[in-house]
């Protein structure tokens, strides 16, 4: 035992102080198996004037980690906040630094929504690292203010029939669709796709929009020097101790079992009671600021509300309630236990908050307090364990402008084109090819995952997968709602990643579009190879710049997302170091009236066909391409802004106007793949004609039915609309053309087949042998018996 010189406390010789951290500068602390780079470790010194406690490293560490810090991507990821116009910013009620961002959508309502990944943990123990994403990012909604209305997750695997896919499919579907079942929250839309590139790095991206009034936005900040620090929600145990540092930021590696801690632990019925307290103590306005608890846990939390308030806080550690005695410090720090919440009470509403969480049964603890010193400073027992300026920990900490450069192997991918492959020219071989792609892993029905979740619980779900957006009603009495899809096109962005970014956002744009709601705002997920790659870096600065000039071109500003990089594990240098750049981009839009929104397939027969936009011959990174010829090479189809902006406004409107009952976009496997989804959606089959789309864009017919080109719909109009929904495009000036008629009947002699996809000249197949054929793949592979 030692004694401290300015108090007669006993501080055990395994209590790290401050103190004796300045009276101990040789002690060698583990600041590399936490993740610290020497210089990092350097810098920390500086900082400090005197080496860290082990308290202050293990919050440094975390901290300063790729994952919460992004240390990589900050100088570029400015590029969003730059290139956002004053125009963009009307809506705009929150942006880039808060849990979330908030969106204006009328009427005193406010929306707030975004993406977050989990994909480290997803591939270590699936269900909870899925479960867990989804907890995390309810309870980034949480902190705005807002009441969770719905999810939508992203998900990426490795090759359908490697041996290890299912093993992290069951888990994670099963803890995407158990969290959110759970939380009675609707699971309206996302994506499940597959690809060797994923086999070790599987992605797993959950979105979450909330609704809110204006004046109920709050904020992480801690501000009014003698505020309470109250600490409410779970225990805090050992679970997920250094998964933000470790886990998140680094690759895996069998050789190092510190690259693998325990995963997060997940407790859906926990979180939703929190939902319901903290709406409650919102309501009763005694909350000044507040932080969820997620990666990085107590260390996180304190440093952010610290950091962006105007003063310091003062914590004592040993008032947090425990669910395992025997944790350190640093791993209380540390945990990353999950439905946690620290909120900032004023003394004299303290009363009253801690008799709402006594009301829902929630723990709580007041375990410090809002200061004037500038300084976040931690006591453990009497015992003085961090003394920091909370800045240098959250917002302060390194920021690399880290090698990128084109990769050696670009200009051979790009050479290598799609375009000279054989296409299909007889009638059994179109036919056969659309069978296969409609077959294929990434565009068979994925009814067998959605099936799993609940997409209508609470009653607001006014269109949900596999519609082109989920769309959720916010205000009962008007019918204003808000729709949200997400995109991304992994192909598309290893061929060019700053089309492949752009090509995301123009998807995502068209998909919100099509449903009838008008795109206001924009969160990203960017899933990336290893920063110390310069091809990844590459890679990723390039989707950003795309990104951020697309959003600008679009009118359409980012409000939040996350950034995961290290998402590799072969040697740097090669094409296949890492997986596809994964550019993960919803949009999010705003519907007057939900009761008038366009699905993505056609319900009555005798209903024309128009197809809206220019086929060019792009088949580069296209599913056809994939999928026949197992091929990705040459470039993208090229990204037209001005064309994508033009025809949202004549979707919304024709949705508005009731011009039409069903409008699909056209992405991924092309026109083919888009007939198919719009006669299976409610089982009415079409006529249709290429003879005229091949004549007018100088295509053939596998171009016309594969082609990837963007800025494209499908919309079935009654007889009754059709002059005046060509008037609306003629009036744009927008390219349109009638291909064909909606039609429930069956094919000449095929009066047992029932209704059909007719490609006149080309292909006929019945809406059951596509049903078949779609609806097989993922229980093929998945159902258990």
């Amino acid at each position: 035992m030692t004694v401290s010189p300015d108090s007669s406390v006993e501080i055990p010789e395994h209590v790290d102080t401050v103190e004796r951290a300045a009276a101990t500068p040789e002690v060698s602390l583990p600041y590399r198996e936490l993740g610290l780079k020497d210089d990092e470790y350097a810098e920390i010194v500086a900082l400090l004037g005197r080496r860290p406690t082990a308290a202050e490293l293990a919050m440094y560490s975390v901290m300063w980690s790729e994952h919460c810090s992004y240390k990589s991507s900050k100088i570029h990821l400015r590029q969003f906040g730059e290139k956002t116009t004053d125009a963009m910013r009307e809506h705009l009620l929150v942006g880039i630094g808060q849990n979330a961002g908030v969106v204006d959508i009328g009427d005193g309502w406010a929306v707030t929504f975004k993406v977050e990944s989990h994909n480290h943990p997803s591939f270590v123990e699936p269900y909870q690292g899925a479960a867990t994403g989804v907890g995390g990012i309810v309870r980034d909604i949480i902190s705005m203010g807002a009441r969770p209305v719905a999810v939508m997750d992203q998900l990426r695997f490795g090759a359908i029939d490697h041996p290890d896919t299912a093993r992290v499919v069951h888990g994670v579907v099963a803890g995407v669709g158990g969290y959110g079942n759970c939380l009675g929250l609707p699971n309206i839309g996302g994506e499940v796709d597959f690809d060797p590139c994923y086999q070790g790095n599987p992605l797993v991206n959950a979105l979450c929009v909330g609704v809110l009034r204006h004046e109920d936005i709050h904020l992480a900040n801690a501000e009014g020097v003698g505020n309470k620090v109250v600490l409410f929600g779970a225990r805090t145990g050992g679970d997920g101790i250094g998964g933000a540092s470790i886990l998140a930021s680094e690759t895996f590696d069998d050789a190092k079992p510190s690259k693998r801690p325990s995963v997060q632990v997940g407790d859906p019925f926990m979180e939703k009671v929190l939902i319901e307290c903290c709406l409650e103590l919102y309501a009763a306005r005694v909350v000044e600021g507040i932080q969820d608890l997620g990666a990085a846990g107590i260390s996180c939390a304190t440093s952010e509300l610290a950091s962006n308030g105007e003063g310091g806080m003062i914590v004592d550690l040993e008032k947090v309630l425990l669910r395992d005695p025997t944790l350190t410090p640093g791993e209380i720090l540390m945990s990353e236990s999950q439905e946690r919440m620290m909120a900032i009470v004023a003394p004299e509403k303290l009363d009253e908050f801690l008799a709402i969480t006594e009301k829902w049964d929630v723990e709580t603890a007041v375990i410090g307090e809002v200061t004037d010193t500038g300084r976040l400073v931690i006591d453990h027992h009497g015992h003085r364990i961090v003394d920091v300026d909370p800045r240098t920990v959250a917002h302060e900490g390194p920021v690399y402008d880290r090698p990128h450069a084109r990769p050696a192997w670009q200009d051979g991918l790009n050479a290598d084109d799609a375009e000279r492959r054989p296409r299909p020219t007889s009638p059994e071989e179109i036919r056969e090819q659309i069978l296969a792609l409609v077959a294929s892993p990434n565009l068979a029905a994925k009814s067998w995952v959605t099936d799993q979740y609940d997409r209508y619980v609470q009653g607001n779900t006014a269109l949900a997968q596999p519609d082109d957006a989920g769309v959720i009603r916010v205000d009962e009495a008007t019918g204003l709602g808000v729709a949200i899809a997400t995109d991304a096109n992994p192909r598309f962005s290893k061929l060019d990643p700053y089309t492949g970014a752009q090509q995301a956002l123009a998807e995502a744009y068209r998909n919100v579009a099509t449903v009838g709601a008008r795109p206001l705002a924009v969160t990203d997920c960017l899933n990336f190879g290893s920063p110390e790659d310069p091809d990844s870096m590459w890679q990723l600065v390039q989707a950003i710049t795309g990104l951020a000039d697309a959003c600008r071109d679009l009118g359409v500003p980012v409000t939040g997302g996350n950034v995961s990089l290290y998402n590799g594990t072969g040697a740097p240098g090669r094409i296949d170091s890492s997986i596809h750049p994964t550019p993960v981009v919803g949009v999010l839009g705003v519907l007057d009236d939900v009761a008038r929104v366009s699905p993505s397939g056609w319900a009555e027969p005798g209903q024309a066909i128009y197809l809206l936009g220019t086929t060019r011959t792009e088949l580069s990174g296209s599913a056809w391409a994939d999928v026949v010829h197992g091929h990705l090479g040459g470039r993208p189809p090229r990204v037209d802004l001005a064309a994508e902006r033009t025809l949202a406004e004549i979707l919304v409107q024709a949705s508005r106007d009731g011009l039409v009952d069903a409008a699909h976009d056209l992405s991924t496997g092309g026109l083919a793949q888009a007939l198919v989804d719009a006669c299976l959606r409610f089982g009415v089959g079409a006529r249709v004609s290429l003879a005229a789309l091949c004549a007018r864009d100088g295509i053939d017919a596998a171009t016309a039915l594969f082609s990837e080109s963007g800025a494209r719909a499908l919309v079935a109009v009654p007889r009754s609309e059709e002059v005046r929904f060509v008037d609306s495009c003629v009036a744009r000036g927008f390219g349109h053309l009638k291909i064909g008629v909606t039609d429930d009947a069956a094919p000449a002699g095929a009066d047992d087949e029932g209704p059909a996809l007719l490609l006149e000249g080309h292909a006929t197949i019945p809406l059951h042998e596509l049903r078949a054929a779609s609806e097989a793949t993922l229980p093929r592979w998945f159902a258990q018996d």
